[in-house]
């Protein structure tokens, strides 16, 4: 009997649960209020730590948190693919690298633009985490919105190991300083592996259309010669000026008896290249439908690395050898070092505080003391394209001119007479001639 009464009771309680609300029932209710969770572009280490703060942060006032799973891609489709965000969830990824959450690059056009999923979910924010491409797009889902009576804020958290969103001067996006730290882990163990070989590389590093990551890398391991876009402001950029440089430097380290080295190039030159250039660089590539290079099907360092031996054999200088190292999807996926971990909690916690202040349609970010400031998108559109102005490299500041001026090894008039014995023109590769710089 007494088993009997036990099993009922369990029985029974076990019933009584069932008409409790859970997690989950409660998380269906289309009454609670509710914040959405999206990320775009491509990975950033860092992630999953702005996911975890901002969810830990609106749990704890009772919001729903939905992550959105491929970005924009089916946010307006009505077949998004959601995970409901509780505290273990956001607890157990904040220090991993990688998306919890998956990503993609894809940018829905105006005329796709819904306001159901934000209305049949109660949404009172969007939460965006990208680049520029990601923080234009919100940009534009916002402005929709606003235009169809939805009121809910936007917030972006601005990622990217590119460093190239218009951020106030000194902060730098989340994500990028530890893609630099192993970059640079990465590129000094290629550096002794040139002194102990007597070898050069050249490395590639990514950077769309700006240079950050590369100068940051190049600048820290001590590298002879850093080919960034920014530093043609003053001539049109070629392959041939990009090999020019890199033997300017092997042929002044030659002169100073120095038979190894590296030069690091970001990929970022491409983008400021004609594809009849490219065509013309020798190298065989695959074409998209509309006759372009895929340029992501090839290695850029390998790229450079064969015009620079051609070169050489050219100039009779082929006892050089070098080989190519890339640096690029080994960066994007691994776990925030400290800066960013700290960095990007602080964003994390910032996203409510400037939602709990009214902001809206603005990037999250956070200065050297921790101070949160929002910075409106609509105040880094370019006027003309209603994008967000990338952030170059400023050629003009103390870094740049320091270490352009005294940090690499490149031919210059007074090395003329040396470098005969290397060339016949020595003057094509002096340094700031090619750059035409005074």
């Amino acid at each position: 009997m007494k088993f009997t009464s036990f099993f009922r009771k369990a029985k029974e309680e076990k019933a009584d649960d069932k008409k409790k609300p859970t997690r989950e029932n409660k998380a269906m209710d289309k009454k609670q209020d509710s914040i959405v969770i999206l990320c775009g572009g491509g990975p950033a280490p860092g992630i999953n730590t702005v996911i975890s703060a901002v969810s830990k942060q609106f749990l704890e006032a009772d919001y729903r948190v939905i992550g959105l799973h491929d970005g924009y891609k089916n946010l307006f489709s009505g077949k998004a693919s959601v995970v409901d965000i509780d505290f273990d969830y956001a607890d157990r990824i904040f220090n991993r690298g990688g998306s919890a959450l998956r990503m993609s690059r894809y940018k829905p056009k105006n005329e796709e633009f819904k306001t159901d999923f934000f209305v049949e979910n109660s949404i009172k924010l969007l939460v965006t985490i990208g680049g520029d491409d990601t923080a234009s797009t919100a940009n534009r889902i916002s402005k929709y919105l606003l235009d169809n009576n939805v009121k809910i804020q936007n917030i972006h958290v601005p990622k990217t190991i590119d460093n190239d969103l218009p951020l106030p001067e000194g902060i730098s996006t989340f994500g990028y300083q530890s893609a630099k730290d192993e970059g640079v882990r990465i590129g000094s163990t290629a550096y002794e592996d040139a002194r102990t070989s007597g070898l050069w590389f050249v490395v590639a590093a990514m950077g769309r259309e700006a240079g950050h990551l590369a100068f940051g890398i190049g600048a820290a391991c001590h590298y002879s010669m850093i080919i960034i876009p920014e530093m043609f402001d003053k001539t049109k950029i070629s392959l041939d000026k990009i090999i020019r440089l890199i033997i300017s430097s092997i042929v002044k380290r030659a002169i100073l008896g120095i038979p190894y080295g590296i030069a690091i190039v970001s990929e970022g030159v491409f983008h400021n290249l004609s594809d009849e250039e490219i065509k013309s660089s020798g190298i065989q590539f695959t074409y998209d439908d509309h006759g372009h290079p895929e340029l992501g099907n090839v290695s850029k360092a390998h790229i450079f690395n064969m015009m620079l031996q051609m070169k050489l054999k050219e100039l009779g200088l082929a006892d050089i050898k070098s080989r190519p190292v890339e640096l690029g999807y080994e960066l994007r996926c691994i776990p925030p070092k400290a800066f960013d971990l700290m960095y990007c909690n602080l964003l994390g916690i910032g996203v409510r505080q400037l939602f709990d202040q009214g902001y809206t349609g603005c990037m999250v970010t956070s200065n050297q003391t921790g101070e949160i400031m929002p910075v409106h998108l609509k105040d880094m559109e370019d006027p003309e394209t209603g994008k967000i102005r990338t952030r170059l490299v400023n050629m003009s500041g103390h870094k740049a001119q320091i270490i352009y001026n005294y940090g690499l090894h490149y031919l210059s008039e007074e090395d003329y007479e040396a470098a005969q014995k290397y060339l016949g023109y020595p003057a094509d590769y002096d340094f700031k001639k090619i750059l035409n710089w005074k």
